[in-house]
């Protein structure tokens, strides 16, 4: 073929800068594209080949290379695939946008659809502008009689093509990276690189250096490859010691055999792992390779809860797997990662429309082929389909839940605290998961019992039956009740801070549920949405009447209280309530009602610290029990020298059960503690 001089055909004159520039927003990106194209060409060999209209030549093993040169500061990617020929160049490569890949699955739809094509759009070749000044292609096609091709580009809209010197069919690309680049000449950098978007392409990927030395590695000679480069044979001679037997006497023993090795010139490791897990079907997947998979990937050693293998067929084709990982702190909920992959093809991390948000706490892989991807596969298209993937994940994760609930609800119990806050969140964000969960929500109570919220309510009733035989029957003030009340479910957030209230209703023998999560006070509000006969209130929240005594407190008393506390404390609108408290050892305790605590967590959750609590109904209540002897003490002895030391510190405990103290509060509670026991002293 005599030489040819030509120009790229492209609609406007400025797409080129564009494509070079701004078509992609991560530029080590052309590595992906470079090494997808040689696979295509490598998938489209294959497919002849089943088809029978190519014959691959003994020992053909498909591969694509990828060669870093830092001293020429090139980077070659090589492929033993399809190859093209002078016309297939000019088509492909000097027509920008047109796909090769797309022409050659609709020429053989009908003939074989077993390999995908990987590449969708002809923009990929030309990703490479955006590290290099110059390009040159050399390929030979494998169509028998070919010519080899040489065809160049120095980035701007000229090319030159020429015939080649290429002997073997395939296609090799040569990038002369630009100064800015150059670390893509760089071996470690390029692993980097390969492994981050084509660690499981269906092909092996093999890197190497230009001008390196020749590595090498001994093996047994039993497992002597034939395309294995002998080096030399080395025989081992058995190794020997000189032991003591049981008689005591000594002998030479052998402790190693006589061995036959052998040197070899390193085998090269491929970079890609050409059938990942998520490619199998369930059934041939072991445990022990779903942990090995999650370590490689994600670079996690705590095990995985359990997992999810997506396996879907029709209506589109989807694979993947979802990994609940195990929460050691609330900070590693936010830590989820779903790797999102397109034949094997990586493409991003946690693209959103593809994934239930309340799913992007998990860890995972999701690889559709079916995903409509722009044409630089960094945005996806038509919401329409992808609202189909995201329901059909959100249906499978809902129904492996519930199946393990129903037939392994010991393991379901295991794991609960844990995958709580990916369920809690779901139910909140997705109506329909959380139809599909609610019976399957589970509360774990005082005592380590998990229950669902329909056992929930039925213990409450249990209770309230039980507390309603034991009162005096008041008919005038069931008259007074116009509507029913609803059915209160008690709960604790710290199990040690708020151990004082647990005690009480132990003794009272009453139960709670222990909700200590984040998503926790979101999550209680929803389901009272849901259910307007239920409600939440901490465990603190008010008095029940079965940790009161009978009998009102003389007012007298009452007022006297107040006003000591109030004057002691400086807090002149501190609301104090005096109780017979059933727990003599109760000395003072804190209550808030439920909605003031609603409205300051809300306030917290917006940063709205500056505001005052008060202005939204409610605060602190100081209930002191009229029957402890401090109590008493403070009423009898108003003006004792002790009663200002006895108020701060039976208001700081209450407190401290109730809340944290603040770092002056506590720093006045530790001396002033001191300062009492000193006078134990005396």
């Amino acid at each position: 073929m005599s030489a040819k001089h030509g120009s790229l055909s492209i609609n406007s004159e400025n797409i080129f800068p564009i494509i070079k520039k701004w078509l992609y927003s991560d530029h080590d990106i052309f590595v992906r594209e470079m090494i997808s194209n040689g696979c295509d060409a490598i998938t489209k060999l294959k497919k002849l080949e089943v088809m029978g209209d190519y014959t691959f030549p003994d020992g053909y093993k498909p591969a694509v290379n990828v060669i870093v040169d830092p001293d020429q500061k090139t980077l070659k990617f090589i492929d033993n695939g399809i190859g093209m020929t002078a016309d297939e160049v000019e088509e492909y490569i000097t027509q920008i946008a047109f796909s090769g890949a797309t022409e050659f699955l609709e020429k053989y739809k009908d003939k074989t659809t077993d390999d995908q094509m990987i590449g969708h759009f002809g923009l990929g070749f030309y990703s490479a502008f955006m590290v290099a000044d110059e390009v040159h292609i050399d390929t030979l096609s494998y169509k028998e009689g070919s010519t080899p091709v040489h065809w160049t580009c120095d980035g701007g809209t000229e090319y030159e093509m020429a015939d080649g010197n290429k002997t073997e069919p395939g296609t090799e690309i040569t990038l002369f990276l630009n100064e800015e680049s150059l670390e893509f000449a760089n071996e470690y950098r390029m692993r980097e690189v390969i492994e981050k978007y084509c660690s499981f392409m269906p092909v092996n990927i093999y890197l190497s250096k230009a001008n390196a030395e020749q590595e090498y590695e001994t093996i047994d000679e039993a497992d002597l490859r034939d395309d294995d480069v002998v080096v030399e044979h080395i025989h081992e001679e058995a190794k020997t010691e000189e032991k003591e037997n049981d008689k005591g006497e000594k002998e030479v023993v052998e402790v190693s055999p006589a061995k036959d090795k052998v040197k070899i010139n390193k085998r090269p490791v491929s970079l890609s792992d050409t059938q990942p897990l998520w490619m199998k079907h369930p059934n041939e997947c072991t445990n022990e390779e779903y942990k090995e998979f999650y370590r490689k990937v994600f670079m996690d050693y705590k095990e995985p809860l359990f997992w999810i293998h997506l396996n879907m067929d029709y209506p589109f084709n989807l694979k993947g797997i979802l990994y609940f990982p195990k929460i050691r702190t609330e900070y590693d909920s936010i830590e989820g990662t779903i790797k999102l992959y397109n034949n094997q093809v990586f493409i991003a991390d946690n693209i959103k429309e593809v994934i239930p948000e309340f799913l992007l706490l998990l860890k995972g892989v999701i690889d559709c082929p079916d995903l409509p991807l722009n044409v630089s596969r960094s945005a996806l298209q038509n919401d329409g389909f992808v609202k189909k993937i995201s329901e059909y994940i959100t249906k499978k994760v809902a129904d492996k839940l519930t199946g393990m609930c129903k037939t392994d609800r010991e393991s379901y119990e295991k794991y609960w605290d844990d995958i709580s806050p990916f369920i809690k969140f779901g139910c909140i964000k997705d109506s329909k998961f959380g139809e599909k969960m609610n019976d399957y929500i589970l509360f774990k109570n005082l005592d380590g019992k998990y229950l669902t919220l329909k056992d929930c309510v039925e213990e409450n009733k249990k209770e309230e039956a039980k507390t309603e035989e034991e009162k005096t029957s008041d008919e005038s003030k069931k008259e007074e009740k116009e509507e029913p009340e609803k059915t209160v479910i008690y709960y604790v957030t710290d199990e040690v801070q708020q151990s004082q209230y647990i005690n009480m209703f132990r003794e009272a023998g009453k139960d709670a549920v222990i909700l200590k999560h984040v998503i926790d006070s979101q999550f209680i509000s929803h389901l009272e949405q849901q259910d307007q006969e239920i409600q939440f209130k901490r465990i603190d929240a008010d008095l029940t009447e079965e940790l009161r005594e009978d009998g009102e407190t003389d007012e007298t008393t009452v007022k006297t209280l107040t006003d000591v506390f109030r004057k002691n404390l400086g807090k002149d609108k501190l609301e104090v309530k005096v109780e017979k408290l059933k727990n003599e050892n109760t000395a003072a305790m804190i209550t808030l009602p439920e909605e003031s605590r609603r409205m300051q967590d809300m306030m917290k959750m917006y940063n709205m610290y500056g505001m005052d609590p008060n202005m939204f109904g409610g605060q602190e209540i100081l209930v002191l029990n009229a029957n402890h002897p401090l109590v008493k003490f403070v009423a009898e002895n108003q003006e004792s020298e002790h009663v200002p030391v006895i108020c701060e510190q039976l208001y700081d405990l209450a407190m401290m059960s109730h809340k944290q103290l603040s770092p002056e509060e506590m720093t006045k509670f530790v001396k002033r503690s001191n300062d009492i026991l000193m006078v134990l002293t005396k």
